[in-house]
């Protein structure tokens, strides 16, 4: 059997498995292309995964918005503010650490969870607005806090830091704001978000690409 033909049984087998495009960049992306065969593969799978984390950044900021029902339930007929500087402190403090261990940038973290906070704020604004014209729909069970409420948003921090990472590549670049956009319209599609939340995830986006 020639080598041809060699080359093209592999790559079809390896197209079955899901590994097509390394035999392709292996075997001939030097050949039509030009690009070197060791550099291309992963500096191209780095580049798409950076991709993937902007779509994630903005899934994680829209689940995180939407826990501004929960939070805004738990405060409502309370004495507990929207603004809590003490817990906004904590938050950025913990994501400054944490970002610390991930080697991600300390402005580039601070700017994003300042973002995530205010949107949650004003999401809480929205829906205490809404409640003060619409006793009906006034929320009929009070959260708790400290156990129901803040270990979901901890959980959501650390992977939005997580995201963050693999993403910073791309966070001052051209194009960061189209793709994150791409992103954002992906996850209001799919999760269904009112205007309330939807200008929430705005707010959360804001300055995640400081290019944009």
């Amino acid at each position: 059997m020639s080598t041809t033909s060699t080359l093209r049984m592999v790559t079809a087998t390896l197209a079955l498995t899901g590994l097509g495009a390394v035999a392709f960049a292996a075997c001939g992306s030097t050949r039509t292309t030009g690009a070197d065969p060791v550099r291309s593969g992963p500096v191209a799978s780095s580049s798409a995964m950076a991709e993937q984390a902007l779509g994630t950044i903005a899934r994680l900021a829209a689940e995180r918005v939407m826990t501004a029902d929960t939070v805004a339930a738990a405060k409502w007929g309370t004495d507990q503010p929207i603004d809590d500087p003490a817990r906004e402190k904590t938050v950025l403090g913990n994501a400054a650490a944490r970002a610390a261990e991930l080697g991600i940038g300390q402005a580039t973290v601070q700017r994003i969870f300042k973002d995530q906070i205010d949107a949650n704020k004003d999401v809480q604004r929205a829906l205490f607005a809404q409640w003060r014209a619409d006793p009906a729909a006034r929320p009929t069970h009070r959260p708790d806090l400290a156990t129901q409420v803040r270990p979901v948003l901890d959980r959501v921090d650390g992977r939005l830091l997580t995201a963050i990472k693999e993403a910073e590549p791309l966070l001052s670049r051209p194009g960061c704001d189209a793709l994150l956009e791409r992103g954002k319209v992906t996850t209001v599609r799919a999760m269904g978000l009112d205007a309330v939340h939807r200008s929430g995830l705005d707010q959360a986006l804001a300055h995640t690409c400081p290019a944009g």
